[in-house]
């Protein structure tokens, strides 16, 4: 007879062939329905005339008219001149927040004390702590900022700075100090090391950060409308402004239809760099 001590060791239970058959498919319609049909709706709706959009539903459209109303928003709706206002504010907000937002973060992934942890933490909180719109419109009404690219693209590299400190701050940590050490005995100097060394090694979590700044900026109509309103369009401020005005007043078929072209260049960019992004998340912010 021999006698046991301590717990009993639990037998885990393996799972009936049935299970493991279900699981995967309930998650699989769970995501078609909770994306699928958003989807569907907004490209059916962009395809229906008028009269056949005025209530919105899956119902498939008599005749597709899909081109006709991208054709229309295009043309009447001024989406090019809204297209490059805000590819004028996203690419140098993006640029120039990704790369203070990474130099910062290799500084405070590198040194390790209570100063700099209490700096990390403050540096961290605009990820929680909404900005303070009427401050920032004043502050940029005294600096003569306000309506202006320069302005807007100021107020997106300090909102989404937070952003990106936390996603590298946690990559850094996980590169070896040891080739840092190596490119300094060469006599490299820091500037050279972080464009050399650190800069390259970051590429996946800097592509992560910069798909989730740029879908905010993309998107982004409210900071938009007080900073920039009325003297420089983006694709949702101008949706807006022309929905507002009348232009598309019960044309649910063009509004969906521009919502499709506004979000055309995200997507694309999203498909191609899904690798890149997964690769970023995995490896460095949940370190």
């Amino acid at each position: 007879m021999t006698l046991t001590t301590g717990r009993a060791q639990r037998i885990p239970r393996r799972r009936s062939p049935l299970g493991r058959f279900v699981q995967p498919v309930a998650a699989i319609l769970v995501a078609v329905v909770l994306l699928g049909i958003p989807f569907l709706l907004t490209v059916l709706t962009a395809s229906k005339t008028q009269a056949e959009a005025f209530v919105p539903s899956l119902a498939l459209p008599s005749e597709w008219h899909l081109l006709d109303n991208f054709a229309t928003v295009i043309g009447d709706g001024r989406m090019l001149a809204a297209f490059g206002g805000s590819v004028l504010v996203m690419v140098p907000a993006v640029l120039g927040v990704l790369v203070l937002g990474s130099m910062a973060a290799w500084i405070l992934g590198r040194r390790r004390s209570k100063g700099l942890a209490f700096v990390y933490a403050v540096a961290i909180s605009g990820i929680v702590l909404p900005p303070a719109v009427v401050t920032i419109v004043l502050l940029l009404r005294q600096l003569g900022l306000a309506g202006t690219p320069v302005g807007m693209i100021g107020v997106y590299m300090g909102m989404y700075m937070s952003t990106v400190i936390f996603f590298v701050t946690g990559f850094v940590r996980t590169i070896p100090v040891e080739l840092e050490e190596a490119a300094r005995v060469d006599g490299a100097s820091p500037v050279r090391v972080f464009v050399k060394i650190i800069l390259p090694l970051l590429m996946p979590v800097l592509a992560t950060a910069t798909i989730l700044i740029c879908l905010y900026i993309w998107n982004d109509v409210f900071y938009a409308l007080f900073v920039v309103g009325g003297r420089l369009d983006t694709l949702p401020l101008n949706l807006y402004q022309v929905a507002s005005a009348g232009l598309y007043l019960q044309n649910w078929h063009l509004i969906f239809a521009y919502i499709i072209l506004m979000s055309l260049p995200l997507l694309i960019t999203f498909m191609v760099a899904q690798r890149k992004i997964i690769s970023g998340i995995t490896s460095g912010a949940v370190k």
